[in-house]
C-alpha cells in the first residue's frame, strides 16, 4: 500500500477512528487497554503490510519473534554473544537470501564467464531492509546494556511493524520507540494537527516534486545516448530533486502519521542540498541509516579512534555497505565507493567532526559545488548499469555549452522547476 494511494488514503482515517474513538473509548476502563492498543496497532500494520503480499506477513514476524526472543535469552544467559550472533546471522542470512540472491548468482556467472542455469529468482519482500535493521538494532542495543529486554511481545512486534515506517523509513531505535508503545498514548489535537501538516508537505514533496520531475527524468534516461550535454544535466539536476522528493516526501508522510498515533519518529531528512561540504551532507541525508552504519559498524570497526588510515577504511566499509544496502545492483556499490572517495580529503583535512551552523547565502559557492558532486553520484546511483555511466557522463560533457530547447519551452517546465523553488524556499527557512 502507497502513501500516495488512494488506499492509504481510505486506510489511514478508518485506522486513525478506529484507534481513537472506538478502541480508546470502548476500552476507557480496561486493565489491558495498552495491550489491546498495541496488539490494534499490530494488526493494522500487518493489513498495511499484508496489502502487498500477504505471504511475507510470516517473514516479518519471524523476524521479529527472532529479535524479541534474542533479547531475553541475551539477558538471561550465561553466553549472550552467542544470542547475540546468532540472532544477527539469521537476520542477515534471510535478508542476504531475499535481496541479494538473484545478484551475487548473477554476478559470480558474469566474473567466470558461465551460464546461469540457476532459474530461481527470489522475490524482494518490500522494506524487508528496514524491518531488519530495526529488529537487529534491538538485540545489539540489549546486548550492550543500552536498553532492558522487553517482556511484552506485542508491544515489540509493534514496534518492529509500526506501518507509518514499516516500509520506507526513518529506521528507528528501540530506545526511541519501544518505550513509546510500553506506555499509554492519549489524543493530542495539537500533534495531530501538525501530523496533518507534514503530511500534506510529505505528499507535496511525493507527487508535486517527485513524480513530475520522474517523467522528464525517465524519458531522458529512455534515450540518453541521442540527447544533448545540456539536457543530460537538467536531467541529472532533476533526478537529484526527485530522489529527494521520493525519500524526504515519504519520511515526511511517516512521520505525519505517527503523530497522528501519539508516537514521535526522529527526523529523517535534514535541508541535505544545503550542504557545504560532503561530510555535512550524509549528516543531513538519510539520517537513521546513516547513523545506524555509524552506530552498529563504523564505530565497532574502530571509527577514528586508530589514525587516519584506519578512518579512511571503516569510511569506504560503511559507504560500500551503504551502496549495497540501497539495491542489488554494482551501481549502487559503486555510488557508495564515489562517496567514499570523495571523504578521503576531508578526512586528511580533518573536516569531518567539524560542527556546521545554519547555512546562509555567503556560503553559496561551497553549497553549489557540494550539490554539484552529489549530482554526479546520482548519475551513478540512476544508471542502470555500470556500463552506462561514463557513456552518460561522456555525453553531458560533449556539447554542454549549446542550450536545450528544454530549458525555455516554459510550459512544459515552469510548473515544475517552481514547485523546486516553492520546496527549496520553505524548507531553507
Amino acid at each position: 500500500m502507497l502513501f500516495n494511494s488512494l488506499e492509504f488514503a481510505i486506510f489511514l482515517p478508518l485506522v486513525f477512528l478506529l484507534y481513537w474513538f472506538v478502541f480508546d473509548y470502548t476500552l476507557k476502563r480496561c486493565s489491558k487497554q495498552l495491550i489491546w492498543q498495541n496488539l490494534f496497532v499490530v494488526v493494522v500494520s500487518y493489513i498495511f503490510y499484508g496489502w502487498w503480499n500477504w505471504r511475507f506477513l510470516v517473514l516479518i514476524a519471524f523476524t521479529s519473534f527472532c529479535s524479541w526472543g534474542s533479547g531475553l535469552l541475551i539477558n538471561q544467559s550465561s553466553k549472550p554473544k552467542l544470542w547475540l550472533t546468532l540472532n544477527i546471522v539469521v537476520n542477515l542470512l534471510i535478508l542476504g537470501i531475499f535481496k541479494y540472491f538473484n545478484f551475487f548468482v548473477d554476478s559470480f556467472c558474469d566474473l567466470f564467464n558461465l551460464t546461469n542455469n540457476i532459474v530461481i529468482k527470489v522475490i524482494l519482500p518490500v522494506g524487508i531492509s528496514f524491518y531488519t535493521f530495526q529488529a537487529l538494532s534491538y538485540s545489539i542495543d540489549v546486548y550492550r546494556k543500552k536498553i532492558e529486554p522487553t517482556k511484552d511481545v506485542v508491544a515489540f512486534f509493534a514496534y518492529v511493524s509500526f506501518f507509518p515506517q514499516l516500509v520506507a523509513g526513518p529506521i528507528e531505535r528501540a530506545t526511541n520507540l519501544l518505550p513509546q508503545f510500553q506506555k499509554k498514548r492519549t489524543f493530542d489535537y495539537t500533534e495531530a494537527v501538525d501530523g496533518m501538516r507534514r503530511i500534506l508537505w510529505g505528499l507535496f514533496k511525493k507527487i508535486v516534486v517527485a513524480d513530475n520531475c520522474a517523467t522528464y527524468v525517465d524519458q531522458v534516461w529512455a534515450n540518453y545516448q541521442n540527447e544533448c550535454g545540456s539536457t543530460l544535466a537538467l536531467s541529472a539536476i532533476l533526478f537529484a530533486f526527485q530522489i529527494y522528493g521520493d525519500f524526504s516526501g515519504y519520511s515526511d508522510i511517516a512521520i505525519g502519521s505517527a503523530k497522528l498515533f501519539g508516537i514521535q519518529l526522529r527526523d529523517n531528512f535534514l535541508t541535505p542540498y544545503f550542504s557545504r561540504n560532503v561530510a555535512e551532507f550524509w549528516k543531513r541525508w538519510h539520517i537513521s541509516l546513516n547513523t545506524w552504519f555509524v552506530d552498529y559498524v563504523y564505530i565497532p570497526l574502530g571509527g577514528s579512534r586508530e589514525g587516519r588510515w584506519n578512518t579512511i577504511r571503516n569510511t569506504f566499509v560503511i559507504f560500500l555497505l551503504s551502496g549495497l544496502w540501497h539495491g542489488a545492483n554494482w551501481t549502487y556499490v559503486t555510488w557508495g565507493l564515489y562517496h567514499a572517495l570523495l571523504f578521503v580529503p576531508l578526512i586528511l583535512m580533518g573536516r569531518t567532526k567539524a560542527y556546521y551552523g545554519v547555512t546562509t547565502w555567503k556560503q553559496s559557492p561551497q553549497i553549489f559545488f557540494t550539490f554539484g558532486l552529489v549530482v554526479l553520484g546520482w548519475i551513478i546511483f540512476r544508471a542502470p548499469t555500470i556500463g552506462d555511466v561514463p557513456v552518460y557522463l561522456l555525453g553531458m560533457a560533449h556539447g554542454a555549452w549549446r542550450c536545450s530547447y528544454r530549458f525555455f519551452i516554459l510550459h512544459e517546465m515552469l510548473p515544475m522547476n517552481w514547485a523546486i523553488i516553492l520546496m527549496l524556499s520553505i524548507e531553507w527557512l
